[in-house]
């Protein structure tokens, strides 16, 4: 069979290659001018880092197997990094069960309710039991209104804006549940993992095209899939598409119109980030959690305080996050006018902090980066088999109770290839 892959983000390189492996002729297609979607980088001297923060979690075993397969698992490095949070214009701790007990802006019967309430979901398995359950009111119920208040509303509202209190309380038990403190790290960056992906792509017979735009898809008298572009066109006996649900919406051609109706509903934010190369530490910590108001960022990632300077030629890189809906002001404005509004934010983290400390800054943005995953989300998940003959749907939007990650990708990679193949046979 000969099989297009349209993205070469983490999900759609891995079942490309997984593809490849069993046989196929396989084409990827890709938008942007290097492999690796979301998780892709950029170079910073002899290296590449991220233009969004990425790191693994214990948890995250079908990656880490996929980095070792290729061949890179020497580099793979799992370190402790210190997570905390912003509130009253403290930083504190808050990453193991003794920081915890010690968070002092909650009583302390609050403190353990707290620890308690995550030690639960921690060790519950199914993500069922909390179906049609905000995390807003879950959280408020059991951890208590005041931790609720202090901890966890700031987050989910810095995160998704008006639908804080309508996110879904299993994505909330999987940010919980799946997570771990050593956290985990290809030195070099994961550019090197899904350069490594396409090239094996290439290596088993495939091709990898990329800065070329898909415009359309449609089927074809024959059984075929056509795929028009902005290099011209291709037909596929099978086609796998990796893009947002609502974007493949509206590049297919024929498609039901009481299918566009169920799953043309969908929301997302995009991503903003803002890379920072100091010439000096900023914190201490590597993540920090905004709880406070007034803030144009929701997290603050240090990412010098995981990996060493040392990797990046003695420079101390730091990144400021949001997620906003795609017709934000924030997408708009210049890289300068958006500098002149994080700065000034960050003297209020570290006083001593100075403009002339940024040696390099870089802005980069993302639409569709975060699904707003609410109480009705499962009711929106589009099936993977399309009603385009042949053509199949595997998107972040179907990786449910999760809503993003690249171990996640790389599963659900696994598990359509393992489809595609069989109905391929």
């Amino acid at each position: 069979m000969h099989i297009g892959v349209l993205g070469a983000g983490a999900l759609g390189l891995t079942v490309a290659y997984r593809l490849a492996q069993r046989g196929h002729r396989v084409t990827v297609i890709e938008k942007e001018p290097l492999p690796g979607g979301l998780a892709s980088g950029f170079r910073l001297g002899d290296t590449y880092l991220e233009k969004f923060y990425h790191h693994l979690f214990r948890s995250d075993r079908e990656i880490v197997q996929l980095i070792h397969e290729l061949g890179l698992g020497s580099d793979l490095v799992w370190r402790r990094p210190q997570t905390s949070t912003l509130y009253g214009g403290r930083i504190y701790p808050l990453d193991s069960p003794l920081h915890v007990l010690r968070f002092s802006p909650l009583p302390f019967l609050d403190r353990l309710r707290l620890g308690l309430a995550v030690a639960y979901l921690k060790i519950e398995r199914n993500y069922h039991r909390f179906a049609g359950q905000t995390a807003a009111s879950w959280i408020a119920r059991w951890m208590g209104p005041r931790a609720y208040a202090v901890v966890w509303q700031p987050l989910l509202v810095a995160k998704f804006g008006e639908y804080y209190d309508k996110i879904a309380m299993p994505w909330f038990w999987a940010r919980v549940h799946l997570r771990s403190a050593t956290l985990g790290y290809l030195r070099g960056g994961f550019q090197r993992l899904y350069d490594r992906l396409a090239a094996a792509v290439v290596a088993h017979g495939g091709a990898v095209r990329l800065e070329e735009t898909v415009t359309a898809i449609s089927s074809q008298p024959d059984g075929r899939v056509r795929v028009e572009t902005t290099q011209g066109e291709a037909e596929f006996d099978r086609l796998v598409v990796t893009l947002p649900t609502r974007l493949f919406l509206r590049l297919a051609r024929g498609l039901p119109a009481d299918y566009i109706a169920r799953y043309d509903r969908g929301l997302a934010y995009g991503a903003h980030c803002v890379v920072l190369v100091l010439d000096r530490p900023l914190t201490s910590v590597y993540w920090l959690n905004i709880n406070d108001p007034g803030y144009p960022f929701l997290a603050l990632v240090e990412h010098t305080n995981f990996m060493s300077p040392a990797d990046y030629g003695g420079r101390h890189i730091v990144y400021l996050s949001n997620y906003l809906p795609m017709d934000h002001p924030l997408f708009r404005l210049s890289d300068g006018e958006v500098l002149e509004r994080f700065l000034p934010a960050l003297a209020r983290i570290n006083p001593a902090f100075r403009p002339a400390w940024v040696r390099e800054a870089y802005v980069f943005k993302a639409p569709y980066a975060q699904p707003i995953v609410t109480v009705d989300f499962p009711t929106i998940i589009a099936p993977h088999r399309t009603p385009l003959p042949h053509v199949y749907l595997a998107n972040m939007f179907q990786i449910y109770p999760q809503d993003r990650g690249q171990n996640y990708s790389v599963r659900l990679a696994n598990q359509m290839a393992r489809l595609v193949a069989a109905e391929s046979a």
